[in-house]
């Protein structure tokens, strides 16, 4: 009997999985050839229903003959992962080797892209701090480090390149740290050295990570937390009383759960939503001591965040946030079918959200179309925006899964060209074949290269031909080939019903289903994507006979 019933939820399993491969990947051809989903294609319908079919039962026969050897032990015959009982003891200096390495590797691309990646709202954030106007758009605590650290290392040098470079060099420091963390762990749960070696390489070469260990965004900081809060929960995990009885860690846990969230407001929402699941988990074994470390967190966040805006009266989050997919659900429906519209209908939209910006509405990025939404009206009635909004969700159902699906199939579609910014034009450049990265040094930062090869093959892989020239190598650089991983190899640990192996990347994939409402796809949102990676080779070896899966 309980045979059968881990059949059935082995099927159960490798059936979700075979399912949302197959819809991601037709709906993501889809949406990135024709702009829009087309349920009535007879023929994309049967090729999706092939799909399925095919990965649903070639992933339980992949599960079936894993589970019968013990090929598991090595990561496709290569690497020896850890197995249950093999935890060595490290000292310090296995730590700073890896931390040394680690900027190694890192310094050639700091001094071929110097003062480093200063983009992605970096000169709005340093203004914040220089004219004394802050606002809650961006977190204040990432505005004031960054700012702060930038206007004092120009006062004293008179550089602004100077300043940079020493934010940048704060940044590289401390995430550095945080994987060279990682890779530590690892090796106290007995990764061979090949495996160390190649995890050192990982997070020091491969670009799509260098890129945001150097870039002055925030989302390099939050997810460096993120991966310390996930690694930390593998050790809370495996052994709660000794995690308990170290006050270095759960001190550390504590504040990468308040730190993560002060540098990116959505990782609040997902940790908030994570807290009850921990508890259930933990409900049979919950003392008090891991009830405070799991909601101080919040607690913390809520406080400091709250000091922050009223010491700094800083101005209140805008509504246009939130509200990204709604706003361009009814924009599509407004540029592709105004004609279905009322004139009454038109003109409700047009007070929230206006017809210039309506009339700039592209599919894969909502900047354009949010910028200007009117905050005081939808403040003083935001009754009559829900009711046009569901009014006319009503008779365009399916543009409203359209406008959605297209600022965030890039997630989800492997070999997804991510180019949303196409045709705009920013301080040193105008993005045409790609817009991967931003690449460039904001005002009044200037780029001083020192090693013109390594910025060439940066530009190359940020903004250049790299996705179309290269499509196959491409697909490690996409956000969709690692989801596709990580929904696999859940699937698998659900089938077996290894909830704790699953349990320590829920804040991960929170934090990820909340970038699904968000005005587009970009890498910098996902990072964890990448740098959460190794973690999965550590938290499937605690199975005798079931590898590291």
């Amino acid at each position: 009997m309980r045979s059968n019933k881990e059949n059935t939820l082995a099927w159960l399993m490798s059936g979700l999985f075979g399912v949302l491969a197959g819809v991601f990947l037709t709906f993501g051809y889809q949406l990135e050839t024709y702009d829009q989903i087309n349920i009535f294609d007879k023929n994309a319908m049967l090729v999706m229903l092939a799909l399925i079919v095919i990965i649903t039962v070639d992933t339980r026969y992949v599960w079936r003959n894993y589970d019968l050897t013990e090929s598991g032990a090595k990561l496709f015959g290569i690497v020896k992962l850890p197995q249950k009982g093999e935890e060595k003891d490290l000292s310090r200096r296995d730590f700073f080797i890896n931390y040394a390495s680690l900027v190694v590797l890192c310094i050639p691309v700091f001094l071929a892209e110097f003062p480093g990646f200063f983009v992605y709202d970096a000169q709005e954030e340093l203004n914040e701090v220089l004219t004394r106007s802050f606002s809650t758009h961006h977190p204040l605590l990432h505005v004031l480090l960054l700012g702060g650290t930038i206007a004092l290392f120009h006062k004293i040098s008179g550089s602004w390149n100077v300043g940079i470079a020493a934010y940048m060099i704060l940044q590289m420091l401390v995430i550095s740290a945080i994987y060279a963390y990682v890779v530590t762990f690892l090796q106290k749960k007995g990764i061979a050295k090949r495996a160390r070696v190649l995890w050192i390489l990982f997070y020091g070469l491969f670009p799509t990570i260098v890129m945001y260990t150097l870039c002055s965004c925030k989302d390099g900081l939050f997810s460096a937390f993120l991966l310390l809060i996930t690694v930390f929960l593998v050790q809370l995990v495996e052994d709660q009383e000794s995690f308990l009885k170290n006050k270095k860690k759960v001190v550390l846990f504590v504040l990468s759960g308040v730190l993560m969230p002060l540098f990116r407001h959505n990782g609040f929402y997902a940790y908030l939503v994570f807290v009850p699941f921990a508890l259930f988990y933990f409900r049979k074994k919950l003392k008090p001591l891991l009830l405070s470390v799991l909601v101080s967190p919040v607690v913390l966040y809520l406080a400091i965040s709250g000091i922050l805006s009223g010491v700094f009266s800083s101005e209140v989050t805008h509504h246009q946030e939130m509200l990204t997919v709604p706003i361009m659900q009814l924009a599509r429906v407004y540029s592709y079918d105004g004609d279905s519209l009322s004139a009454e209908d038109k003109a409700v939209i047009e007070s929230y959200i206006h017809k210039e910006n309506l009339d700039k509405y592209t599919p894969r990025v909502a900047d354009l179309v949010k910028v200007d939404f009117d905050n005081e009206l939808y403040e003083k009635d935001s009754k009559s925006f829900w009711k046009v909004w569901f009014k006319v969700f009503k008779e365009h159902p399916l543009a409203y899964v359209n406008a959605w699906m297209l600022t965030s199939y890039g997630y989800y579609y492997p070999p997804a060209v991510i180019n949303v910014y196409k045709g705009n034009t920013v301080y040193t450049f105008t993005y045409d074949e790609s817009s991967y990265f931003g690449y460039e040094v904001e005002p009044p930062g200037e780029r001083k290269s020192l090693i013109p090869a390594i910025d060439k093959l940066y530009r190359y892989i940020s903004i250049g031909s790299f996705q179309k020239d290269a499509t196959v190598l491409h697909l490690f650089f996409s956000p969709g080939l690692y989801l596709f991983i990580y929904m696999y190899v859940f699937a698998y640990r659900l089938s077996k019903k290894k909830f704790s192996r699953v349990l320590p990347f829920l804040p991960m994939v929170l934090t990820f289903c909340t970038v699904l409402l968000g005005p587009t796809y970009l890498i910098r949102y996902v990072l964890y994507l990448w740098t959460c990676l190794p973690l999965l080779t550590v938290t499937g070896g605690a199975v005798k006979g079931h590898g590291a899966v």
